[in-house]
């Protein structure tokens, strides 16, 4: 495994981490045990779940992935071995089985009290807000939402504030943000900097081969205030295995059991270019999994890759991607596919 850490930190954390939002729903209590046995055998020290988790989200699983996770750390006493990172949700209809009133005070105290019983630990490594309060493009969203602008409350001091009194309490470490903009990025630095509020040292934003938008921007902000990218869905919630290639939906995949999740990265041109990628990847000896992830765990601005898995044989050849280093030739021609169909998954 190899190794970095959390920016302006020294919280050491794997290259790879592993995402936890199927447990509770397509993966049992055992199979995710098995999971996190595995992956930190391989080295991988840094879990990422969030309170909304598992995904579908419904009020009947709820909390159900940090429940499995505290299971595990009870029975296995690895919490000092795990950096653990946790979200908050954010507001919208998505949400109103969890509470009301977005990211404030009130919300953000019950929620870490809540993900700290059922993770049974004292304290999180990395608490994250999992969107803004804000309307923003995200999560397959093109353009911007402009009809709401006028109308949104800015809270960032309210925020950090709040973050910053349960750090003191001892029951966070560290901040981060999730789904964010290079505004809203810089926003929150800007509060956290005039106030001597905690900085947030990681974004865990989408990227992958087919969405690399977290460039246009946002890149630039992780470089020179050294906020860090976890990357989520790199394999763009499976498309970049290739097999929903040619209308393929395998039984049991998340692209049968739930499509509108494999929506936003599966059209006609992200079609093309998985193509043009597996072809790269069958030339050098590779899987386009492999491809995938070893092309996101070598980008100077990626903290650490979050992958994730339902099956054991899929988490091992996630997790083998670090010890593949692409060479330039093959850079290259990803770069020139990229410069071809640039982001066809928005």
């Amino acid at each position: 495994m190899k190794y970095t850490t959390l920016p302006n930190t020294d919280t050491k954390v794997s290259k790879i981490c592993l995402g936890t939002m199927t447990w509770g729903n397509q993966n049992t209590e055992a199979e995710a045990h098995q999971q996190m046995d595995y992956a930190l055998e391989q080295g991988v020290n840094f879990f990422d779940a969030a309170e909304l988790y598992p995904v579908p989200a419904n009020a009947e699983t709820y909390g159900a992935t940090e429940k499995i996770i505290g299971s595990w750390l009870k029975k296995t006493g690895n919490r000092s071995k795990v950096v653990l990172a946790s979200k908050i949700a954010g507001g919208g209809d998505y949400t109103a089985h969890i509470r009301k009133g977005g990211l404030n005070k009130k919300n953000i105290k019950e929620a870490i009290e809540n993900s700290l019983q059922r993770l049974e630990t004292d304290y999180i490594d990395l608490y994250q807000l999992h969107w803004p309060n804000r309307s923003v493009n995200v999560f397959g969203t093109r353009d911007f939402p402009t009809d709401t602008i006028k109308s949104e409350t800015e809270n960032y001091f309210e925020i950090l504030e709040t973050l910053q009194n349960l750090i003191k309490q001892g029951k966070l470490k560290h901040i981060g943000l999730s789904n964010e903009t290079p505004w809203g990025t810089m926003k929150y630095l800007q509060a956290a900097d005039q106030n001597n509020l905690p900085r947030p040292v990681t974004i865990q934003n989408s990227y992958s081969m087919i969405h690399r938008s977290y460039e246009a921007g946002m890149s630039e902000v992780s470089l020179r205030e050294n906020i860090g990218l976890l990357a989520y869905s790199p394999l763009a919630q499976g498309v970049l295995t290739g097999k929903y290639l040619d209308g393929n939906y395998p039984e049991g995949s998340r692209g049968d059991l739930y499509p509108r999740f494999i929506s936003r990265y599966k059209n006609e041109g992200s079609e093309t270019a998985v193509k043009k990628y597996l072809t790269i990847a069958k030339k050098h000896n590779l899987t386009l999994t492999e491809l995938s992830l070893a092309f996101i765990n070598q980008l100077p601005f990626v903290t650490s890759n979050i992958i994730g898995a339902t099956k054991m044989d899929q988490l091992k050849e996630n997790i083998n991607s670090i010890n593949i280093d692409l060479s330039d030739e093959v850079l290259k021609e990803i770069e020139a596919v990229h410069v071809a169909i640039p982001n066809p998954a928005p």
